[in-house]
């Protein structure tokens, strides 16, 4: 390799300013049949004019060049044996390319180098004609896509240039310097491409001729940005093998009648509800073929499960030809006389989600799929279904993604401008996240709602955002189902090959407006003027087979007869539907977790409290370094120590009753998944579940693994620093399975906010819209704490106001009324003020019959706090969540001198108990509210003033949900004080001293008795 480097440095142009060096000795160099020994090597001031094609890039054409002249000289052309022979003799790099008479000797040999400079050039050229021909043969895998014919509309390239031009591909070929001459060239091909087959030289005429049809008919393959050579070259081989897209009579067939079903069951729905909003998929038709394609190659690799994510445009046809929903039901969502389950809201047709079993004909083999439900939110379940996807690989032991796959459908518009989107590819290949690659498929129609694509993005392709992740980009004319067929094959033999994303764009267009009723002919009317005499995709490829005689033209029209009976049998059955039931759309069953009418199996939670010798098992275990040999950090030592003393003292703390928790459920076999940003060891450096080898790198010990031999796995991962993409990756873990506690913290509670749009659509009113139950665990630190306006506050009163009771009803009251109105809520929210009462609601999560999502507002300085712990004998058998924890002081045994009863959740009541003249009641469950509770203390104390105290301000926190709710309980019959901070804009004070002297006041507001008297 040094002798490599010696010649290629002797080759490369020097400038005026290098002098002439000499190497210290001659280097003898092994070769076949015995020993070559070079003179010593000279570097020539010679100038870069001189040697024109000794530039970068044509070095490595003379590297390849040398080393097959050093295993043998015949390997290599005359004219490069004489050349290298020359240099090393000391002629200069221009001129050793003559072909001299043999040497005598040194000198002789410069002597007769020098005699034949004249005749260079020819010598010249033909280095440079290969070299050209390599640089273009590059030039049309880097950039062959911007001149592919991908807009069957023939208005715009797909990179946004103004409209494709044949003319703009000669400047391929002149740009490298080569002449109409050459055409009839004949040039070795390099060993980056495919495109000779069999044959190692080519005419260049046929070389142009077979790049453009491997890069530039109606395939653009964006994949020379990766930096892998093995996938570059397997990429190659793929499209650049001569005759490689060729298809067998079935195959067409096949194709043939994926295509009628997709189009006829549009143009039967049209004709049926020619008013009704469907977002058809007229324009891309061949969708349908595409992602059977990807379903029928992954099945054959091994795939048994597909989830699936997509947004409204064919959603339709997707469930009726993919997933293959029944017709009947299909239908029933159109008729608007039907009459809706009690089921919850529902969600109009085109958002619903389905998963199905069903053999893969194909593969011969079982398959499951499932679309799952998604709102209008554009990418918004993108996150989701990779979480789904992770949590079946997880359950099936599938550690390198060849049984569970994902597939997530998009729009142009919506890939391109939809952060959601580069979030869910940079989790792609995290390993607590990946899922192993990722088909992706873009309906790219050219066109937002309205918005032309060229003020939509700012990157040539809507697919751009992709390369980031290093994922090939194939796009593809979506007018030439056969091309669209064989992209969506390699597309899945890419990833059953390498585990990493894939992006097909499926060029096509949008044959309505946004939707049925829009007019589209308003923003795009030379669009739609083209559209209207755009001929059917159908029509176009079944004119194409009929001629190529695959098919007759009766087989044809039988074929669309059959579909289209069918579709009308079935649209009969439909008539016979009475009732809408939104369960028939479930996208993710849990089997034998309900009855299988879909109810629990009971009402009734049991304790959720645990033996004291478990207790101390895994309070020794959060104290210990189960592993031998593990250097920890010294103030982590004395975090373990402080553990294992208040286990000795059979008490916790916050971090230790989570350990009690967490721990006690994977005993049990309940897998437990922590996941956010810096969660492993806590923002506040409490939790630590993690542990590092200080002196060896990435040396880990998770202590929570070694509870017991047969426990379930413990998952604890940071996250990116995303929030949207990652509570929406394990909202979608959490669906998969009903056994398993799924929980995303937040750095700071005030940070959930940029995962809203998850929040919103899908945890608050996901079982309404979908009959989908989910108990993930959000961890939202909270409290006022003077670290202003951004690390402040977790806005509880959001989530409070999206709680589904109503404030204005008393409920009936019944034996089991606290788990009845945990199951009819939409979701828990509780502000946690013990250790102890965290440990139990995070364990009824699992033991409750049901599933509802758990919105916990954690603590920060409570953490520490040395009063903020709970004794061991609050987490016992026969103990519970305590919804509302009374104070138990002296005043509670003459309730009818008690002046005041101060309700509050949180941090402040230990702000409060500074002061023990008055009742403090603590409700750390918030929603459902704890009626029977509040009434039974209400009733006790009725010559008390009943005050909400909060820290927050009193536009915000908990004010507004609490004070209608315990005016109902008490019949109306006395006022609600408040106590907290005034009215604000911002959150918090970013000044501390301001932050004191608000709490300050709020407290002596609080206790003092008059501060309400004349105020109604």
């Amino acid at each position: 390799m040094h002798r490599l480097r010696t010649t290629v440095a002797r080759l490369r142009p020097l400038t005026a300013a290098q002098t002439a060096q000499s190497l210290s000795q001659p280097r003898p160099l092994a070769v076949e049949g015995g020993l070559r020994t070079f003179q010593p090597a000279r570097r020539l001031n010679t100038s870069v004019a001189a040697e024109p094609f000794l530039n970068g890039t044509s070095s490595n054409y003379v590297e390849e060049m040398y080393y097959a002249w050093l295993e043998n000289p015949r390997n290599v052309h005359k004219s490069w044996d004489i050349f290298f022979r020359n240099a090393n003799a000391g002629a200069p790099p221009g001129a050793a390319y003559q072909s001299p008479p043999p040497f005598a000797g040194t000198s002789q040999g410069l002597a007769s180098v020098q005699a034949l400079v004249g005749a260079q050039p020819n010598v010249e050229k033909l280095v440079e004609d290969h070299l050209a021909v390599q640089s273009l043969i590059r030039a049309y895998q880097v950039r062959g896509h911007h001149v592919t014919r991908l807009d069957s509309l023939g208005i715009m390239a797909a990179d946004l240039k103004l409209k494709w031009s044949r003319e703009s591909k000669q400047t391929f070929r002149c740009f490298y310097g080569l002449a109409e001459s050459d055409l009839d060239k004949v040039f070795r091909l390099p060993t980056t491409t495919f495109i000779g087959g069999n044959e190692s030289s080519l005419p260049l005429r046929e070389i142009i001729r077979r790049l453009e049809m491997a890069y530039c008919q109606h395939i653009g393959v964006e994949f020379m940005f990766i930096n892998d050579v093995e996938q570059c070259q397997w990429i190659r081989q793929k499209f650049e093998t001569p005759g490689i897209m060729q298809f067998s009579l079935e195959e067409k067939r096949t194709l043939l009648a994926r295509m009628i079903r997709s189009t006829r069951f549009e143009e039967f729905l049209q004709r049926k509800w020619s008013s009704e909003k469907r977002f058809g998929l007229e324009g891309c038709e061949s969708l349908i073929p595409a992602l059977k394609t990807i379903i029928d190659k992954s099945s054959q690799s091994g795939v048994e499960s597909v989830i699936m994510g997509m947004p409204h445009r064919g959603r339709l046809n997707v469930l009726a030809n993919v997933i293959r929903k029944e017709l009947e039901q299909i239908f029933c969502q159109f008729d608007s006389k039907l009459e809706a389950a009690d089921e919850g809201s529902g969600d109009v047709k085109y958002h619903l989600g389905m998963y199905h079993k069903r053999m893969n004909r194909v593969s011969d083999r079982l398959i499951t799929l499932s679309l799952m439900a998604n709102p209008s939110h554009l990418e918004a379940v993108d996150p989701v279904v990779q979480g789904k996807a992770k949590a079946e690989q997880f359950y099936c032991g599938d550690t390198e993604g060849k049984r569970v796959m994902s597939i997530l459908l998009h729009g142009d518009a919506a890939f391109a401008g939809q952060g959601i989107v580069y979030e869910t590819f940079h989790l792609s290949d995290l390993p607590s996240y990946t899922t192993h690659g990722t088909i992706h498929v873009v309906v790219n129609n050219q066109i937002g709602f309205t918005t032309d694509p060229r003020m939509a993005r700012s990157s040539p392709y809507p697919t751009d955002v992709a390369r980031v992740v290093n994922a090939p980009i194939f796009h593809v004319n979506a007018d030439d189902p056969e091309a669209v067929m064989y992209v969506c094959n390699v597309a899945a033999e890419w990833r059953n090959t390498f585990h990493k994303d894939v992006v097909v764009d499926l060029v096509c267009y949008r044959r309505n407006g946004h939707n049925e009723m829009d007019e589209p002919m308003f923003t795009q009317p030379l669009m739609y003027k083209q559209i209207k005499k755009q001929k059917g995709v159908l029509q176009k490829f079944a004119e194409k087979v009929i001629a190529e005689g695959v098919i007759t033209m009766q087989e044809y029209e039988e074929e669309v007869a059959r579909y289209d009976k069918i579709c009308e049998e079935a649209y009969a059955r439909s008539k016979d539907e009475k009732i809408l039931h939104i369960k028939h759309w479930l996208d993710s069953p849990w089997p034998g977790f309900f009855t299988l009418e879909g109810q629990p199996k009971s009402m009734n939670c049991p304790s959720t409290g645990i033996s004291e010798e478990e207790l101390g098992h895994i309070g020794n275990i959060a104290a210990s370094v189960p592993v031998e040999d593990f250097t920890i950090h010294g103030g982590l030592s004395r975090i373990l120590k402080g553990r294992g003393n208040m286990v000795n003292q059979r008490v916790c703390d916050w971090a230790l009753g989570e350990y009690m928790a967490f721990g006690s459920l994977l005993k049990e076999g309940i897998h437990v998944r922590l996941s956010g940003q810096d969660v492993e060891r806590g923002t506040f450096s409490h939790r630590h579940h993690v542990l590092h080898d200080q002196n060896v790198d990435k040396r880990i010990c998770i202590p929570m693994n070694y509870i017991s031999p047969d426990q379930a796995p413990y998952t604890v991962c940071n996250s990116s620093l995303s929030e949207y993409g990652v509570l929406g990756f394990e909202l979608g873990f959490a669906m998969a399975s009903p056994n398993a506690l799924v929980l995303w913290e937040a750095q700071f509670g005030d940070f959930h906010n940029t995962a809203q749009c998850i929040i919103d659509q899908f945890i608050s009113s996901g079982q309404a819209k979908w009959v989908r139950q989910n108990g993930i665990v959000l961890l939202l630190p909270h409290g006022m704490e003077g670290m202003g306006p951004e690390h402040s506050s977790a806005r509880p009163e959001r989530f409070l106001q999206m709680c589904n009771d109503d404030p204005d009803v008393f409920p009936k009251l019944s034996e089991d009324f606290a788990v009845r109105q945990l199951y009819d809520c939409n979701w828990i929210v509780v502000n946690c003020s013990t250790p102890a009462n965290y440990f139990h609601v995070l364990r009824r999560q699992i033991l409750q019959p049901f599933r509802k999502p758990l919105i916990v507002f954690t603590p920060k300085s409570l953490l520490r706090h040395p009063e903020a712990k709970s004794s061991f004998d609050d987490m016992l058998p026969g103990t519970h969540f305590k919804r509302i924890i009374p104070d138990d002081g002296a005043a509670a045994s003459g309730p009818e001198k008690v002046k005041r009863i101060i309700f509050c959740t949180g941090k402040i009541y230990y702000e409060l108990t500074r002061e023990q003249s008055h009742q403090a009641r603590l409700s750390p469950q918030l929603s459902p509210f704890p009626f029977d509770l509040v009434k039974a203390e209400t009733d006790r104390y009725l010559n008390a003033d009943l005050v909400w105290c909060q820290e927050e301000h009193k536009n915000q926190g908990y004010y507004d949900y609490i004070k209608p709710r315990i005016r109902t309980t008490i019949s109306r019959t006395r006022p609600v004080w408040y106590a907290g901070r005034d009215p604000a804009a911002a959150p918090a004070t970013g000044n501390k001293q301001t932050h004191l002297m608000e709490l300050q006041r709020l407290l002596d507001t609080a206790f003092d008795l008059e501060a309400f008297s004349g105020k109604v």
